[in-house]
């Protein structure tokens, strides 16, 4: 029993018995940037330190922003591979914006002459804060009305009265964004005293606030940096003291000197530097680009991909993103790069050490099922052979607290312990069922597990042990050539 104080339903993950354990539902969560600049009123809808639902394109848009600099905007990514996706879109997805336009904004303001016909002037910027926008003398709402076109990146000014169409040149003045202001601090984010969230920290607001678990954490553009990856992997874990989700990161394509990481051995020996190795992670090298010439993260394809076989099994984890389609053309490993990439047989390579990759194999697919702890032919423990064992381990483990959280502080009657039983067994059965475990798991209340001093203070441990079905990482025939058939020739008919 726990050497802590508890006052919940609460879930452990125990050593490994050749084990895994499962979650519910399917939450990705990104950290990054979002143009809230280009949003009214951003200040009021708490877009900055505030987790935030997205459902559509349409609906990302109108909340958070577009905009077509990925560099700059790192969340407008997830928002693209999500809800502008030639597979089909997938969602909701949950967004943690770090940029805030009162903080990461340049010193002087920006003024421009700007040409009206016919009562209409638009102009290009992804980086105007539309709530500092000044023209002339004139009075937004009663001379001219502002908006921003997503669809072209525009500003657009119009005269706000037909009959009074403004004409000429005018004078407009506003604050922009200062995108590089953002640093992998503002991502890691933590706590204030007076109790003010940022970054990775936001994470404990999404089930007060959402009443949703996080279960993915992704933070594409920067988990290439040692610190934000730990990070993530240190908020991956008890969230709000009780949730575990599982973090997706990327191996950089250039190191900090800027020089290419664009080859296998590159990239092992980065991994292994730097330490991306937690088994509570999937790492992702090089990078993808689509028919527009858009440029991807793997590990956001691989959120999608995750959710997309959730969706199919019932929102159980039971299956990797590994060996699925995905809406690339082709490897990317930066501009300038001259060579064609490598091929199934060398990604062998990367497999075997942990790291996930894009390959052309019947389609281009994602490659990859092991997690970032996995090293071919060295002792591990083996619920991180696999990204579903962790996943699994996780449904488990969220699900039996989400369902008796709403128990705690009523007697613990037997018939109260029987019926925790009763029921947790009854979900392993159906795991069973759906092929997502096998064998006969079985929930157990042991003695061994629960003292007298423990029950005496209401601390009560259920035992979970699981076999979670392993993916078809390989299959081989072993075809041998046989003289046998020639019989044939002398068969009587």
């Amino acid at each position: 029993m726990p050497n802590e104080y508890r006052y919940g339903a609460y879930g452990d993950v125990e050593q490994s018995v050749a084990q895994s354990s499962a979650q519910s539902g399917t939450a990705p969560v990104y950290v990054g940037t979002a143009p809230v600049n280009l949003i009214r009123g951003y200040a009021e809808a708490k877009l900055t330190g505030w987790p935030v639902k997205l459902s559509n394109l349409t609906h990302a848009q109108k909340t958070v922003g577009y905009a077509g600099d990925w560099a700059k905007f790192t969340l407008c990514e997830a928002i693209a591979a999500h809800f502008d996706n030639t597979k089909g879109n997938i969602g909701p997805i949950y967004v943690i914006n770090v940029l805030d336009p009162d903080v990461h904004k340049k010193a002087q303001k920006t003024t421009r002459a700007l040409a009206f016909s016919n009562g209409r002037c638009e102009f290009a910027s992804a980086t105007i804060i539309l709530d500092s926008f000044a023209l002339a003398d004139k009075a937004e709402g009663v001379d001219y009305t502002l908006d921003y076109n997503f669809t072209t990146g525009t500003v657009v000014v119009a005269s706000a009265d037909p009959d009074s169409p403004l004409t000429g040149s005018l004078d407009a003045s506003f604050y922009e964004i200062d995108p590089a202001a953002v640093k992998s601090t503002d991502i890691i984010g933590g706590v204030t005293g007076s109790g003010v969230y940022s970054g990775l920290a936001v994470l404990k607001l999404m089930f007060p606030e959402l009443s949703t678990v996080p279960n993915l954490i992704l933070a594409p553009g920067w988990s290439h940096i040692p610190a934000v990856y730990n990070a993530m992997i240190t908020a991956s874990q008890k969230i709000n003291g009780h949730w575990y989700a599982f973090a997706l990161a990327d191996i950089p394509i250039a190191d900090d000197s800027g020089a290419a990481i664009d080859t296998i051995a590159k990239a092992k020996k980065w991994k292994a530097d730097n330490g991306y190795t937690s088994g509570w992670s999937k790492v992702y090298w090089p990078q993808g680009v689509d028919n527009l010439g858009r440029t991807f993260h793997l590990s956001t394809m691989a959120a999608v991909e995750f959710m997309r076989a959730d969706a199919e099994h019932n929102e159980v984890p039971m299956e990797t993103c590994g060996n699925k389609t995905v809406p690339l053309m082709r490897q990317y490993f930066g501009e300038g790069y001259a060579g064609a990439g490598f091929d199934k047989e060398a990604s062998l390579e990367l497999a075997q050490d942990g790291i996930c990759t894009l390959i052309s194999w019947g389609g281009v697919v994602l490659w990859g099922d092991h997690t970032a702890a996995y090293k071919y032919g060295a002792e591990m423990d083996p619920r991180f052979i696999f990204d579903v064992n962790v996943r699994m381990i996780m449904h488990v483990l969220n699900g039996f607290q989400r369902r008796h959280m709403g128990e705690i502080d009523k007697p613990m009657d037997l018939a109260k312990k029987d019926e925790i039983i009763n029921e947790e067994q009854e979900q392993l059965d159906a795991l069973v069922a759906m092929g997502a475990l096998i064998g006969t798991p079985t929930i157990y209340f042991l003695e061994s597990e629960n003292s007298t001093a423990d029950l005496m203070n209401g601390d009560f441990k259920w035992n979970i042990p699981v076999t979670p079905t392993p993916p078809l990482k390989s299959a081989t025939a072993g075809v041998a050539y046989t003289d046998s058939g020639f019989a044939a020739y002398f068969e009587e008919v």
